[in-house]
């Protein structure tokens, strides 16, 4: 697999994790080979894999096959389990660095991984500049009048605070009101905070605030640092942060999110993609990897194109 080399912004990516010294206040970082307790992120659950002749004879697109690599943008260096560096800062491991991996020896190629910001994957695409992207890209109908989807996973939305915070379970974005949200930036979780922002008016309650971050590590720092009370992001991402850090708390999943690889609009990748993702779910490759990291109530019956968004 031939990856490229870590922008600096990524520099440290493994900072989620390094940042539990400021959520805890004292002691010593989380071992950063560990992606949770009895969890190995260096297992490997992917090499056994074998090609699927049906799958790339009769799906892959002819440029693709003839090149025998798959191009992906990926997103690292953001919220463990989904992907991020160990400790030299250089080995990308995660859920979807695994999936990928299986994914591509499915279909017989190999993995030309390019790691770029969150936000910039998606504007690529319609260039030709990768294949598919990657970076728990959650499947939105907003998102869909640009970008196709071939699903692996069902995420979603969910919220943390430091522990002790007073506010209660967040059963709904009106639990909000009044507080300083803070959340990724590109993502669904802005999305949908900006989508309902009036709902607090509505209500006779004061706004929430929203304060946009690019990298984790500097949103879980503002919820040390109280410069915002909730962190909205990935459930699974918020999750596993729970497990290291024993100041933080999760506080209730707002909605589900199919995730999938990400595809410019109309590629004919998406077929070869879905069945590969199906191939895996048939003969357990899809469970072994879902397994490792800790995610498995996430499966998905099925990989689809991209379906509905869930409400």
């Amino acid at each position: 697999m031939r990856t490229s080399t870590a922008p600096k912004a990524f520099a440290g990516g493994f900072s989620l994790l390094l940042s539990g010294i400021l959520l805890a206040g004292c002691g010593p970082a989380p071992d950063p080979g560990a992606v949770a307790p009895g969890l190995d992120a260096r297992a490997d659950v992917v090499s056994g894999i074998q090609r699927s002749a049906a799958a790339a004879a009769a799906l892959l697109p002819a440029s693709i096959r003839d090149s025998g690599e798959l191009r992906i943008g990926r997103s690292v260096g953001g919220s463990p389990p989904s992907a991020f560096y160990l400790e030299d800062n250089r080995t990308a491991v995660g859920l979807d660095v695994d999936i990928a991996e299986a994914v591509a020896r499915k279909l017989g190629l190999r993995v030309d991984a390019h790691e770029a910001a969150f936000d910039t994957i998606l504007p690529a695409l319609d260039s030709g500049k990768y294949d598919a992207g990657t970076g728990n890209f959650g499947v939105t109908e907003e998102r869909k009048k640009t970008i196709d989807f071939a699903t692996y996973v069902q995420d979603g939305q969910g919220f943390a605070v430091r522990e002790g915070d007073p506010g209660g379970p967040i059963t709904d974005v009106t639990r909000l009101c009044g507080r300083t949200v803070g959340t990724t930036k590109g993502t669904t979780f802005e999305a949908t905070l900006t989508a309902h922002a009036h709902r607090c008016a509505e209500i006779g309650e004061p706004a929430y605030q929203v304060q946009v971050f690019s990298e984790s590590s500097a949103l879980y720092s503002a919820l040390a640092q109280r410069k915002i009370d909730v962190i909205m992001g990935a459930i699974n991402g918020l999750r596993y942060a729970a497990t290291q850090q024993p100041a933080l708390e999760l506080r209730n999943e707002f909605r589900r999110l199919d995730v999938g690889f990400a595809l410019a609009k109309g590629s004919p990748l998406a077929p070869a993609l879905r069945a590969a993702v199906n191939e895996l779910i048939h003969d357990g490759g899809y469970a072994r990897i879902l397994d490792k990291w800790g995610v498995a109530p996430s499966a998905i019956p099925e990989s689809q194109v991209s379906p509905p968004e869930i409400h």
